[in-house]
């Protein structure tokens, strides 16, 4: 199941008062494909939204609805609930207060503890989110402009950050920044989708940190070979021409203990020293090794 569906199921589940069915019943009509005096139509390929539908139209209005299914190009099935009763519907419009012109939210007629159940029913109408795991986006392809404005601000009130774009002649409410999903999906009613995306953010950030700290440690090594590869090209240079005889003791034996020891770092070049040394001692005696060598290339010394 996709996560949407997930999502779908868990709202679903929780429809379970009559307050809280008749807030979500309102989302999906306002929200569905058409909504006149003459037709309702009410479309998805979501099997929970479908069903959903049907059970609480027969819960509130005691009617009975008949859902085609049609099976489309890409394999999906697309469920349809049309509805022609214009007795019918007069008396769906009129327990919603839905005029017969414009769209509009109306939550005078929602208690106010549903209306998070109501933005419920807006989305299995007509909202998605993708999988976390790919993609942070949640949307809502509204029908109307003036209704998808609605929405947006309804959202903005709970503090989720929205915005509209239109696309192939629906106006998509859209939400790209996970909080703002989270918080939708809390207060929609899918407590355990949010979950899942916390989750995922916590695996995503622990996986960035390690490959950060994995980058970090590459340079860092990167940086000591280059370093100890250098040192060496100096020190074989003052050994072919001038001889390592011709240095002090001191750095003598530093110069040979890196030519034996490729690997080693200067703290463990300082350690194995016949004196010990900090490091900023060994790399003393390596700055002045490149110095010699420097002068050497020069044509300082023969």
């Amino acid at each position: 199941m996709s996560f949407s569906g997930r999502v779908r199921e868990e709202i679903c589940s929780s429809i379970n008062d009559k307050d809280k069915k008749f807030a979500c019943l309102y989302g999906m009509l306002l929200f569905c494909r058409d909504l006149t005096p003459e037709r309702i139509c009410f479309q998805t390929e979501s099997t929970n939204s479908s069903e959903n539908f049907g059970r609480l139209m027969k819960s509130i209005f005691k009617r009975e609805l008949k859902c085609q299914e049609k099976m489309r190009k890409n394999g999906s099935i697309m469920y349809t609930y049309d509805i022609n009763d214009v007795v019918f519907i007069n008396n769906v419009f009129s327990a919603y207060h839905i005029s017969t012109g414009t769209r509009t939210i109306n939550t005078d007629i929602i208690a106010t503890s549903s209306l998070g159940v109501f933005t419920a029913g807006v989305f299995l109408a007509c909202g998605s989110v993708n999988d976390p795991s790919k993609e942070y986006h949640l949307e809502f392809a509204c029908p109307e402009e003036s209704i998808a404005g609605e929405l947006m601000t309804l959202l903005r009130d709970i503090g989720v950050t929205a915005k509209i774009v239109l696309r192939r002649g629906q106006y998509i409410v859209y939400v790209k920044d996970s909080e703002s999903i989270e918080d939708t999906l809390t207060f929609i009613g899918a407590s355990q989708c949010t979950l899942e995306i916390m989750n995922v953010k916590i695996y995503k950030d622990m996986r960035n940190k390690v490959n950060r700290i994995a980058n970090c440690d590459n340079a860092n090594i990167d940086k000591v070979v280059n370093a100890a590869m250098k040192q060496i090209e100096d020190i074989l240079l003052i050994d072919r021409t001038v001889g390592l005889d011709s240095l002090s003791a001191e750095l003598r034996e530093a110069a040979e203990l890196r030519l034996e020891n490729s690997g080693m770092s200067l703290q463990e070049i300082g350690d194995n020293l016949s004196v010990p040394i900090s490091r900023s001692g060994v790399n003393h005696r390596f700055q002045k090794l490149k110095k010699i060598a420097e002068e050497i290339r020069s044509g300082g010394e023969k």
